[in-house]
């Protein structure tokens, strides 16, 4: 589920209670947490309503100066049910602290090492996290494309698998390209240098 900027800043000021989207099915749980830019987004009630219960307070709770406005959202000739969303700023998002961490402890390392085999071994791709870590290390700001040149893989593929680096905290991703996280740099340093 994604959110344009101007109604994550909605959200997190609280100012924004809803989001309304129109699916074939929801795509979100109740009580999930979404990684979004500004931090962890809640959310809430889901419920399912016509075009006509949706109210002009609704939508300017959902960050829409009207209901007009509000409905022009949907994409045009879009099928499928409406579906009225709670939302809520949860809190920051924890992989930045993460992410920040310089030091790394033994077993820091060993856990995060067997986290990155686990991806290694259970990807059809073979070992790839450290030929994709190393990569971005080298060429920081480099764009998927790029990285997809330099590794020989897929770029969609790249761009979902790099997020589960960044879900470690390794990585940092840009508006253009990714670079390694003090952690990704860390774990690397431990990887090919010892202490």
């Amino acid at each position: 589920m994604l959110f344009k900027k101007v109604h994550l800043q909605g959200i997190k000021s609280g100012k924004i209670t809803f989001a309304f989207r129109k699916w074939q099915k929801s795509s979100v749980k109740c009580g999930s947490l979404l990684h979004t830019s500004v931090g962890l987004v809640e959310i809430g009630k889901i419920e399912t309503i016509s075009e006509n219960d949706i109210t002009e307070q609704d939508a300017i709770q959902a960050g829409f100066t009207d209901k007009q406005q509000l409905l022009k959202s949907f994409t045009p000739n879009s099928k499928g049910t409406i579906f009225k969303i709670s939302v809520s700023y949860h809190s920051a998002d924890p992989r930045i602290k993460l992410r920040e961490k310089m030091q790394l402890s033994e077993q820091g390392f060993t856990v995060l090492k067997k986290k990155l085999e686990r991806l290694d071994n259970y990807s059809k791709q073979g070992y790839w996290t450290n030929k994709v870590l190393l990569t971005i290390k080298d060429n920081p700001n480099l764009h998927a494309i790029g990285i997809a040149k330099l590794t020989g893989f897929e770029k969609e593929w790249l761009k979902l698998n790099i997020r589960k680096l960044k879900n470690l905290g390794l990585t940092i991703s840009h508006n253009v390209g990714y670079e390694l996280s003090p952690l990704g740099n860390e774990y690397l340093r431990k990887q090919y240098f010892g202490k």
